[in-house]
């Protein structure tokens, strides 16, 4: 191949990526953008945005602005961080920025720059595909339509659509195949090890479903010999081996950390049944992952084909993979034996894209009446195909017409070409095949996307609006920032259901939304504090349930509501300080210091039976530690609901079986004498499951509102203990949709804060605190000879410390924090944050890159 002929096949590329995202580029015009409205908005543009400052900033490993903090490789190495097209992004946007042509990217221009972006990733995919199919097929035009119909694929824009770093997994297919060739056909092993090592470093989950697939393809060319001198199965066997291996070596850097973020996550077990087949989506026409391309269907028929043995691998492979489509077991088992996912249909996209490109090679050699049979047996597949579906599912039948059409047009141009065999023809047909499948895609974003996937909802507009990032929020926020300028404060706010509202609007807060977590956050959330977030989730967690004392021992400085929530969404002890035409803010008036030192400590043994409440208190009074050396007596908290009255309302309750018959029932709890409880709030805790097997509903407790998953749904936590808070109140009102629920192990507890306020009066510790991205540094006087400090930053592996220049150690504190012992009198703590086995995965990766050349270099010699 020569440079022209490379210029050529790069300006095609691009020039078809444009065209592929007509529809996008157009909306982009009217404001609107290639994003999802969910994810895409929620953790796409977000994570990009955090990312994008941190790295800028020359912080590459740990972000206290992520949720309540974490780790940038552990816990978002499964997004952007290691992602290579992402990081040259990240250079091109710098260079802008740095020239002045753009400002400080945000939000905003994340997403509006998201259609560049994938036309730019687009047509790098095309390109790449084309060298594989090229160095397959031998053919530059036929390698191109192929590419073309991989790029040109429906799961490209779906993924771009809703999880644009998905998308990254399609650059390493062709190179994985193209090095799997190397080894087959020349017994070099060069380009799959840096195949392989390409596609672990840049996203581990997507390497493994990659790595499948080359499993698959190696098996299927083993079978289908298409050279005479290929390896043997021994030569193949050791050679993808050791590749293999090496890569994993080579990778390691990267790889360990992000699956040690995977494995660190915390997610309840797929308990549902997963069915091993299932026939419930239309790949003709409207499926949301794989539109079989109609050139694809009619080359089925073509008989003659079969006897070329490179359409035969990719056929052969592709109808695998069309069966494995239908199988939710199959899903399940590429998303990690977890609940089916159909992210993996762009394997599929590649192995059409193949068998097209090999079936364009021999069109010259395949008569009239071949191509007659096909265009025949083709069009009576699309008509009776589309009888059928709009007789038993009438949805998106424009759709579906529109498809038909474009697969008419293929059949007609196939028929034109079968009786006018002019030498241009071959040129014009394959370039109408291009064209449908960019009509095809533009349909599927328009209907699809746009309109079912609702992205028609993301535009600047809404982007600027209260719902998501209004300037009324910002100023109350840039007003607090300026009235207090502590770098470690956080405020407990959020727009609706955007966990990561903090990242967008550039604040320290208590939510965060991601699919991969610190496991022991989510424990604290979920078992340790049962603290509720108003929606279950598990791959989120969000305020403190506007409990106090949490506030106050977490650091939480300043909470924001809307001036049309709720008056008793409010913490106890929270003063408005701030306020504008729609916002108010409250400052915390019992918040403890970020630097606490304490000489109580419990374990958390000692804890396991006691409420929420009570390990509110020990983490007041102490410190609460995994192994704590001596056995302080746990903090005692009264059940008063022995003494309460409880009442049912349009509901029947008996032996813990809860029947709501209204619209909306439940029980009233008449709680004691306030006075004599010296309450100002309530905490009222008990087990809640909803027997209808698919409902989310919403629990209503007096103003507090939280939505509860249904028993169907892949996110739901399994956690069904529940502890709300309530401000004092003479009658505790459990509301429910109507319907049948368990409600059992009912418990009331009344919470004065005198500890509380106690402890806030206690002279906090002298401290100097200095963070510099990822060392925290803390001069501290420990003039009380307290035995132990506690800060609200999660315990995390990765940490390591240093107290007076030796050697510390970290303990977990208050189930999911740092907790250092220390020495009477001055403390000089250093605190360093690396990912998790960092230095020596760099050493493995160093000394697996030297192997891997060695062996390169020995392979080379020995064939030469």
């Amino acid at each position: 191949m020569n440079k022209k002929t490379g210029w050529i096949v790069a300006i095609c590329s691009i020039f078809i990526s444009i065209l592929a995202h007509s529809f996008f580029l157009t909306e982009w015009r009217n404001g609107r953008y290639m994003v999802g409205p969910n994810d895409g908005l929620s953790q796409i543009v977000t994570f990009k945005k955090l990312l994008y400052e941190e790295f800028t900033q020359g912080n590459f490993f740990y972000s206290y602005s992520f949720g309540m903090g974490g780790g940038i490789f552990s816990q978002l190495g499964y997004y952007f961080t290691t992602s290579m097209f992402f990081i040259l992004t990240v250079a091109v946007v710098f260079l802008l920025q740095s020239l002045s042509i753009i400002g400080q990217p945000d939000a905003l221009f994340w997403a509006q720059s998201a259609v560049f972006i994938s036309i730019g990733k687009l047509a790098f995919i095309i390109m790449t595909a084309w060298f594989a199919f090229y160095q397959l097929v031998k053919n530059k035009l036929a390698a191109f339509t192929g590419a073309c119909i991989y790029g040109l694929s429906v799961i490209y824009f779906r993924h771009t659509g809703f999880w644009e770093f998905f998308t990254d997994a399609f650059l390493w297919v062709p190179l994985l195949v193209l090095g799997a060739e190397r080894v087959i056909r020349e017994r070099k092993p060069a380009l799959l090890i840096v195949a392989c090592s390409l596609t672990l470093i840049n996203n581990f989950y997507f390497a493994y479903i990659n790595l499948i697939f080359l499993f698959i393809y190696a098996v299927f060319r083993y079978v289908i010999k298409i050279d005479e001198n290929e390896a043997t199965l021994w030569e193949q066997l050791k050679l993808y081996t050791v590749s293999v291996i090496l890569s994993f070596g080579i990778s390691a850097f990267s790889f360990v950390t992000s699956v040690y973020g995977f494995l660190h996550n915390l997610r309840p077990a797929y308990d549902q049944k997963i069915n091993w087949f299932a026939l419930s989506d239309d790949i003709l026409f409207s499926s949301r992952t794989i539109v079989l391309p109609a050139v694809f269907v009619l080359f089925l028929f073509i008989f003659s084909f079969y006897k070329n043995r490179t359409y035969l691998l990719f056929v052969s492979i592709s109808g695998l993979l069309i069966f494995l489509h239908f199988s939710p077991m199959a899903a399940s088992a590429f998303n990690g034996l977890s609940a089916p996912q159909y992210r993996f249909e762009y394997l599929l996209s590649f192995t059409i894209g193949g068998a097209v490109a090999a079936g364009m090679t021999m069109l010259s050699k395949v008569g009239k009446k071949s191509v007659l049979v096909a265009a025949s047996i083709g069009l009576f597949i699309y008509l009776i195909a589309r009888w059928i579906y709009i007789l038993f599912d009438a949805s998106e039948q424009d759709l579906k017409t529109d498809m038909v059409i474009y697969a008419i047009a293929i059949i007609a141009v196939f028929i034109l070409y079968a009786f006018n065999k002019i030498r241009r023809f071959p040129v014009i047909l394959q370039m109408a095949v291009i064209l449908i499948s960019i009509f095809t895609v533009n349909t599927y974003q328009e209907h699809t996307l746009w309109n079912v996937g609702d992205l028609y909802k993301v535009s600047k507009s809404y982007i600027n609006s209260e719902e998501y990032d209004g300037d009324e929020q910002r100023q109350l926020i840039n007003e607090i920032k300026d009235r207090d300028p502590d770098p470690f404060a956080r405020i407990d706010w959020m727009t609706d259901t955007r966990n990561n509202t903090p990242i967008i609007q550039n604040f320290n807060g208590f939510s965060v939304y991601s699919s991969i977590l610190n496991r022991d956050l989510l424990e604290l959330y979920w078992y340790d504090l049962n603290i509720d977030m108003k929606r279950e989730s598990v791959s989120r967690y969000a305020g403190l349930g506007d409990r106090t004392n949490l506030h106050s021992i977490f650091y939480g400085k300043y909470f924001i509501k809307g001036k049309n929530g709720k008056t008793g969404d409010v913490p106890y002890g929270f003063s408005k300080v701030l306020e504008n035409k729609h916002y108010e803010a409250y400052e915390n008036t019992n918040l403890l210091p970020f630097v606490r030192t304490e000489n109580t400590a419990y374990s958390e043994d000692s804890l396991k039976n006691a409420p929420p409440l009570a390990r509110e208190h020990a983490m007041l009074e102490g410190i609460v530690l995994e192994n704590a050396d001596d056995e302080a007596k746990p903090p005692q908290v009264n059940n008063i609901i022995g003494d309460s009255e409880l009442k049912t309302v349009d509901a029947t309750y008996e032996n813990g079986d809860l029947s709501v018959t209204g619209d909306r029932g439940g029980i009233d709890v008449i709680v004691p004498d306030q006075d004599a409880n010296k309450a100002e709030d309530y905490y009222i805790s008990f087990h809640l499951e909803n027997k209808a097997a698919d409902e989310l509903y919403e629990l209503r407790v007096n103003q507090y509102e939280t939505s509860r998953k249904s028993n169907k749904s892949i996110y739901k936590t399994g956690v069904n203990q529940l502890t709300i808070r309530v401000p004092a109140q003479e009658k505790i009102s459990i509301r429910l949709p109507k319907g049948e629920y368990k409600l059992e192990d009912l418990k009331l507890y009344a919470e004065s804060y005198e500890l509380l306020e106690e402890k806030k009066e206690e002279s906090p510790p002298e401290a100097r605190i200095n963070w510099n991205k990822n060392k925290l540094n803390i001069n501290l006087k420990n003039e009380k000879n307290d035995r132990f400090m506690v800060i609200p930053v999660p315990y995390e592996k990765g940490w390591e410390v240093t107290v007076n220049g030796k050697k510390g150690e970290l303990e977990k504190a208050n189930y999911s924090f740092i907790g250092i012992p220390i020495a009477s009198g001055e403390n000089n703590i250093e605190l360093t944050y690396y990912p998790p086995f960092l230095k020596l995965t760099l050493a493995v990766s160093a000394v697996f890159l030297l192997l891997a050349l060695f062996y390169c270099r020995r392979i080379k010699k020995l064939g030469s």
